[in-house]
């Protein structure tokens, strides 16, 4: 698709912005989470909690991760040559894997609002780390570009 070489700065400019809003919620959901297993069950912490874990999901999460993949899609149609790089397929590995944990958060998000907590207080606040661990192995690979065939 070279009609999108020219848009290619513009097209990476987009795709860090969505990357960082996406990140920003991956980091804040869980400990969403974590504050709500401190609120009174059925309190009014818990209302608050519990609509700010839907409005993060719905305006800022969702959105971003969509963004993400449309421009790192187009990003990919416009330098078609990363796709065989061992660099570009661990990092792709690890946007599927950040795309996995976002659905599973989304999944628990659901359960929270039901009135369940799953899993435990310390679950969610070690698990809050893993969104910055595959964010670490994506800026990696993404700027030194290690395992190019």
């Amino acid at each position: 698709m070279e009609w999108l070489a020219p848009f290619y700065n513009w097209l990476k400019a987009l795709h860090i912005i969505a990357v960082v809003a996406w990140m920003v919620g991956m980091l804040y959901l869980p400990r969403l989470f974590v504050y709500q297993f401190a609120a009174e069950k059925g309190g009014e912490g818990e209302r608050i909690l519990i609509n700010a874990q839907k409005l993060l999901l719905r305006r800022i999460l969702n959105p971003a991760m969509i963004a993400t993949w449309v421009f790192g899609l187009l990003l990919i149609a416009a330098a078609p040559e990363w796709a065989n790089d061992g660099w570009f397929i661990v990092k792709f590995a690890a946007v599927i894997a950040l795309s996995g944990l976002h659905g599973f958060f989304s999944a628990s998000r659901k359960k929270f609002a039901m009135g369940e907590r799953p899993r435990t207080e310390k679950f969610w606040r070690v698990i809050n780390e893993a969104p910055f661990g595959l964010l670490a192995i994506i800026v990696f690979m993404v700027i030194l570009k290690p395992f190019v065939w």
